[in-house]
């Protein structure tokens, strides 16, 4: 059984689109994916055909980004029969807490704070949307992950699993293109993230806070689940603001 949901994979394999060029989209659109575990380890992508047509590209683009992909490391192919394009998770590579320092340095407070408030208004929408639209059978996804993150004991993946739950979320919202947003923040600040869960009292308030989320959204009480989430958002990238003027200082 796939660890994550339908909703979540359809917003993996929808139509790139957008600004980038087409090679770059669908580099992003599968190298976040991965990173963010939405694709497993080893698994097989569908064949360069069938995924060129999912991702509305033609054969020789989506060639060309897996050629990227297998440079990045993200992505080995296999010749012959059982052959194809699996997916190699950097899961053994775990990012050093001097090299997420520099890269939050890279980041002005200013900027922190306004991607803050972009993330929770998408992620207090997918909330309250999914309290709406959900039955509770439908959370058994963020019910793994939130089991995934209490078990995780390494900060980096924690920081992993953290985003993978709020894609979920999103996709419980029934809403593609809330979801691929959702990816798109992950992608962009979700490494980040640990250095905001780093100790096991972090990671036990956070799950509780998160369960709260979810009771939210299986009672269907669609305010205070979007009230929660944002509560969420906000303490994550309160923390990390927190650490960028520690920095500074």
């Amino acid at each position: 059984m796939s660890r994550v949901s339908s909703g979540a994979r359809h917003a993996v394999f929808a139509p790139v689109g957008g600004s980038l060029g087409r090679v770059d989209a669908v580099v992003r659109r599968l190298g976040d994916a991965i990173a963010l575990g939405l694709l497993a380890d080893g698994e097989q992508l569908p064949g360069e055909s069938d995924l060129a047509a999912l991702l509305g590209v033609s054969t020789v683009t989506l060639r060309e980004a897996l050629m990227a992909l297998r440079q990045q490391g993200l992505v080995t192919t296999r010749r012959g029969r059982g052959g194809g394009s699996f997916v190699t998770a950097p899961g053994g590579d775990r990012p050093a807490a001097g090299r997420l320092g520099t890269r939050l340095a890279d980041w002005s407070t200013e900027e922190l704070r306004d991607l803050a408030d972009h993330w929770a208004a998408v992620s207090g929408a997918a909330a309250r949307l999914a309290a709406e639209r959900t039955e509770p059978d439908d959370l058994a996804p963020l019910h793994r992950t939130l089991e995934e993150f209490e078990a995780a004991g390494d900060p980096a993946a924690r920081g992993r699993i953290y985003g993978r739950f709020h894609v979920e979320l999103a996709a419980a919202a029934q809403s593609a293109r809330l979801t691929r947003e959702e990816v798109s923040i992950q992608a962009e600040i979700g490494a980040l993230i640990c250095l905001a869960l780093g100790g096991a009292d972090d990671r036990t308030q956070v799950a509780a806070l998160h369960r709260a989320l979810l009771r939210a959204v299986a009672d269907g009480e669609g305010e205070q689940a979007r009230t929660l989430a944002e509560g969420r958002v906000q303490d994550a990238m309160g923390r990390l603001i927190e650490l960028r003027l520690s920095d500074s200082g």
